[in-house]
């Protein structure tokens, strides 16, 4: 049986990947932590690397966490890859790593320009394994997914969440954006799908669900699945933006930074992964995962 290690195993995306894949593949979790001058015996056949610093949204971590985990980390490991029998190696960096506001739809033909610690580091682990010479026995994949969400993973959407379920009125419909979600479901489909198929090209690979979806839509979904009275208001956005600039001065529920994610395009293409696969469709669609996720808050 083929032997899968898999770093940062406990957390959220480790965790489903190895239910999903245990079926199939011999699984092993492998702990790591960044140790200067250190070296990883790598006794497997595929390495998926999924531990790192997450992106802070409190911002009390220092710089230097994320250079240590995001990229030092990444390139023991990766070093130590190379240097072992083991043949396919994922790391699963982030489209952070390239763009922090996205105009149009990002592809892997962007510029990358990333703003903060967690995705320069993240870009930093991605040009070190792109620069070294890869044998010919090994594939190399660098998975960037948009936010994953799933079923026990509130993330963000339990913001939203708790506004539709209390039936506060959502008062940013006046706002009309696209955003991409990553299903847990479609991304462990691609990782199963990364190991198994040999003609899929070593490289880059953004990782989204098929379907753009909106705030406005997703309230709308939160609200089916509650069993909740969708209220919507268009308040103008000139008001809403002085609600917001009152809030980066004192406590208040919105402002400028939490304006901007609730309400900003950030569209990610998938097109190149499903031409790698050989498929149209991902297997869930964007509303059917989002269903699935809000459906676990209920529990």
């Amino acid at each position: 049986m083929v032997k899968v290690a898999i770093t940062g195993s406990t957390g959220f995306v480790g965790t489903n990947l190895k239910s999903y894949l245990h079926d199939t593949y011999h699984i092993e979790s492998l702990s790591v932590r960044y140790v200067p001058n250190q070296k990883f015996t790598i006794e497997t056949d595929v390495l998926i690397h999924l531990a790192g610093k997450a992106h802070d949204l409190k911002k009390v971590s220092k710089p230097d966490d994320y250079y240590e985990a995001n990229f030092e980390l990444t390139k023991q490991l990766f070093d130590s890859f190379l240097s072992s029998d083991a043949s396919v190696f994922i790391f699963m960096s982030t489209v952070k790593s390239v763009a922090d506001k996205v105009n149009g739809i990002l592809t892997e033909d962007i510029v990358p320009d990333p703003k903060t610690h967690y995705g320069i580091a993240k870009y930093k682990a991605e040009e070190y394994i792109l620069r070294q010479k890869l044998p010919e026995s090994k594939r190399v994949y660098i998975l960037r997914p948009c936010m994953i969400h799933g079923p026990e993973n509130k993330g963000n959407l339990n913001l939203l969440y708790k506004l539709v379920s209390k039936g506060v009125p959502w008062p940013l419909a006046s706002y009309k954006n696209e955003r991409s979600f990553l299903s847990i479901e479609n991304l462990c489909f691609i990782v199963k799908t990364i190991i198994e198929n040999k003609k899929i090209e070593s490289g880059i690979y953004h990782i989204a669900d098929d379907e753009f979806v909106s705030t406005n839509e997703l309230i709308k979904i939160i609200s089916s699945v509650t069993n909740k009275k969708n209220v919507s208001i268009a308040i103008p956005k000139f008001i809403i933006g002085s609600f917001a600039k009152v809030g980066d001065f004192i406590k208040f529920p919105l402002n400028s930074e939490t304006l901007q994610k609730l309400t900003e395009n950030y569209k990610v293409s998938n097109e190149k992964i499903k031409k790698a696969i050989g498929i149209e469709k991902l297997p869930n669609s964007a509303q059917k995962g989002l269903e699935r996720t809000i459906k676990s808050f209920t529990k």
